[in-house]
């Protein structure tokens, strides 16, 4: 019987019984609805059987549909990512690339140039601090930052760039609470911490020590932590190139406890199935590549000969993250 159907058939349904709605499953599929509700009627009339029944208010699977829905979504589903797999092996490179990102200076230029050089992708980016779901919810990549050890996913995480950090604080803070000397003085002294990138709070430190520090002042930018460090409201932990010109210059002064903070780490997460897709493995190769001529260590960098004059601002930008 496959014979007499055609693909397209089962995957109208397919959308159909899964939004129960003919436009929009033709607005996912890019199709007209007249299109959808015609080759769902060819599937029904050639299996000679109702597979949905339809009223001015809504749409209803029958007990066939169900069936049929049960039966070939995992089929489909294997299919697609068969076909997904043997595209590794082309040479083109098209298709929707969806990435979410951190709001980084940097990133801009390396997403407009990778598009340049790849015409035939259609990008989809959304800025994120804090992504949770973005895998889950049909994202390629997702950027995010990290201190310590990931938590445990189904995700692959390749980690991008690496950035040692220090605590800070200002000299006139230093006045009124002295420099602790371990990391477990921290508890009782003001610091400013994150709302909820890097888990927020505790504080990381290396040898996997944490620290509940106290804090009055959340805030979700490497910025806005260094100008309150700055007027003294409290300790902060920033990457050290941050603000090392305002150690040099004594406005802040480097804190040396007996252990130092967890280097802040931009990772990649995408998903762990056995072929990298070429649209993310290539994009990470030009996402190393620009990165590595930035003068900024990255992990597993690639490098190539052709340098891209429109990076040049990325280093100096580097510092306004946490």
């Amino acid at each position: 019987m496959i014979e007499k159907l055609e693909m397209q058939w089962l995957i109208c349904f397919q959308a159909v019984y899964e939004k129960l709605s003919f436009k929009l499953a033709a607005d996912q599929l890019q199709l007209p609805s007249s299109n959808v509700s015609r080759h769902i009627a060819l599937l029904e009339q050639q299996l000679h059987v109702r597979l949905l029944e339809r009223t001015t208010r809504k749409i209803m699977p029958t007990a066939a549909g169900k069936l049929l829905y049960q039966s070939i979504t995992p089929l489909t589903h294997a299919l697609d990512h068969a076909l997904e797999e043997v595209s590794l092996f082309g040479d083109s490179l098209s298709g929707h690339l969806k990435i979410i990102t951190p709001d980084l200076p940097f990133m801009a230029d390396i997403l407009a140039d990778f598009c340049i050089r790849h015409p035939q992708i259609q990008l989809s980016c959304d800025t994120q601090l804090d992504p949770t779901e973005g895998l889950l919810d049909g994202f390629d990549l997702v950027l995010r930052f990290g201190r310590g050890p990931l938590e445990d996913c189904c995700w692959v995480a390749r980690e991008i760039l690496r950035w040692p950090s220090c605590v800070v604080a200002a000299p006139e803070l230093l006045e009124r609470h002295p420099s602790p000397q371990s990391v477990d003085e921290l508890t009782k002294i003001p610091c400013i911490t994150s709302m909820s990138v890097l888990q927020g709070m505790p504080w990381r430190f290396k040898q996997n020590q944490t620290v509940q520090v106290q804090s009055s002042y959340k805030v979700n930018s490497g910025q806005m932590a260094k100008a309150a460090a700055l007027k003294g409201l409290g300790f902060a932990i920033l990457p050290l190139h941050a603000c090392e010109s305002e150690i040099n210059n004594g406005s802040l002064v480097k804190i040396n406890c007996n252990l130092e903070p967890e280097d802040l780490v931009l990772y990649a997460l995408y998903s762990g199935r056995k072929y990298l897709q070429v649209k993310v493995k290539a994009f990470l190769e030009h996402l190393q590549w620009a990165i590595a001529h930035l003068g900024i260590p990255s992990k597993g960098a690639v490098c190539l000969t052709k340098q891209s004059s429109t990076l040049n601002h990325v280093k100096r930008k580097a510092g306004e993250i946490f």
